[in-house]
C-alpha cells in the first residue's frame, strides 16, 4: 500500500478494498462552478419589515424610591451656587516649625483645613499671616483675580 503525504493513493485504496471483497467506490460528483456575485439591485424591493407589537421591547419604568431620577436632565443654575470664600469664615491658624494651616468654617458649619496653595469655592489660598489668610478669587473666566483678606475674630 502505497500512501502520499499521509493519503492512501487510488492504487492503494483499491488493493485494500479488493482485500475486503469489494469494490471500490464510485467518484464524487464533480462540484456546481460557483455563482458569480451580482451587484446590488439600485431599485429598492418596495418591501418594509413589519414587526407584530408584542415582539416591540418593553422599556423598564424607573422608580426613584427618594432618589433623583438619573434619566432626568439637571438643572443647570447662572452663577456660582457652590461655596464663595466671602461666605467663609477664619476661626483658627495651626503653625508648626515647617507650615502653618488655616482653619475655615463655612456657612453650613463644615470645616476645612487649608495650606497655601489649597483651593476652596471660588478661590486659592495664598498666603497665611499672623492672624489673617489671603485668597486669590476669580469671579468669572476671563475677569481679572480679586484679593479677599479674611482675619481672625476677636472675642
Amino acid at each position: 500500500m502505497r500512501t502520499h503525504r499521509g493519503v492512501l493513493t487510488s492504487i492503494g485504496l483499491a488493493t485494500m478494498l479488493g482485500a475486503c471483497g469489494s469494490s471500490p467506490p464510485p467518484p464524487p460528483p464533480p462540484r456546481p462552478a460557483a455563482a458569480p456575485a451580482q451587484a446590488p439591485s439600485a431599485q429598492p424591493t418596495g418591501l418594509v419589515p413589519v414587526v407584530p407589537p408584542e415582539a416591540s421591547v418593553a422599556v423598564p419604568k424607573y422608580e426613584p424610591k427618594g432618589r433623583r431620577d438619573p434619566f432626568e436632565t439637571l438643572v443647570v443654575r447662572e452663577g456660582a451656587g457652590g461655596l464663595t470664600v466671602a461666605s467663609t469664615r477664619l476661626t483658627g491658624i495651626v503653625r508648626s516649625t515647617r507650615t502653618a494651616l488655616a482653619l475655615i468654617e463655612a456657612p453650613d458649619g463644615i470645616g476645612y483645613i487649608l495650606k497655601p496653595g489649597d483651593t476652596l469655592g471660588d478661590g486659592r489660598l495664598l498666603e497665611i499671616g499672623s492672624d489673617s489668610v489671603v485668597f486669590l478669587v476669580t469671579a468669572k473666566a476671563g475677569a481679572p483675580a480679586n484679593r479677599v483678606v479674611l482675619r481672625l475674630a476677636t472675642n
